[in-house]
């Protein structure tokens, strides 16, 4: 069984170099946004509906781009089902409260989102899967995925990252 282990271990690392790819010419710039820019830019959202606006937006190496978004989102603002028609995936670090975040299932009354052929909303989720979420978690949501805040325990602030293969965040 060791022999077998370690045969595996070799194989899985010798691969790991395969995959790899050449380095750029001028080695990329790393980006860093401190928590104490994150609380600031959150603190000055609006604060009477839902904002989610670009902290940063930069292009990464392999020609994509990534966008750190920061969200406020007002008790008792739940706002309708999100379905994003584009294959970036969002991935939610929730920051300051607790929500039920609803994921997946079947959408109750679909409608367009006004003003973008990417987007489709509705008022609710069937059968899709719930969980509370507080301070620290970590949520992935791939693009096409219905999600929705279905119920919040006061406001909430969370960080969005949106991988961004097909460049359509600006860069800022």
């Amino acid at each position: 069984m060791g022999k077998i282990l370690i045969t595996a271990l070799i194989f899985s690392i010798s691969s790991i170099g395969v995959a790899q790819t050449a380095p750029p010419a001028t080695p990329p710039v790393a980006t860093d946004i401190t928590a104490e820019e994150i609380q600031s830019f959150i603190d000055d959202l609006p604060r009477d509906r839902v904002s989610d606006k670009a902290i940063r937006v930069v292009e990464t190496t392999g020609d994509i781009q990534i966008g750190v978004f920061g969200v406020y989102r007002p008790d008792g603002v739940t706002g309708d089902v999100n379905v994003h028609l584009v294959d970036t995936t969002e991935i939610y670090y929730m920051l300051k409260g607790s929500a039920t975040l609803v994921t997946g299932g079947t959408l109750v009354e679909p409608y367009p989102a006004p003003g973008s052929n990417n987007w489709v909303r509705a008022k609710a989720i069937e059968d899709g899967v719930t969980r509370r979420v507080v301070p620290g978690d970590v949520i992935i949501i791939p693009g096409h995925t219905p999600h929705w805040w279905s119920e919040l325990e006061g406001e909430i602030e969370y960080l969005i990252f949106r991988p961004d293969p097909g460049k359509r965040l600006q860069l800022k």
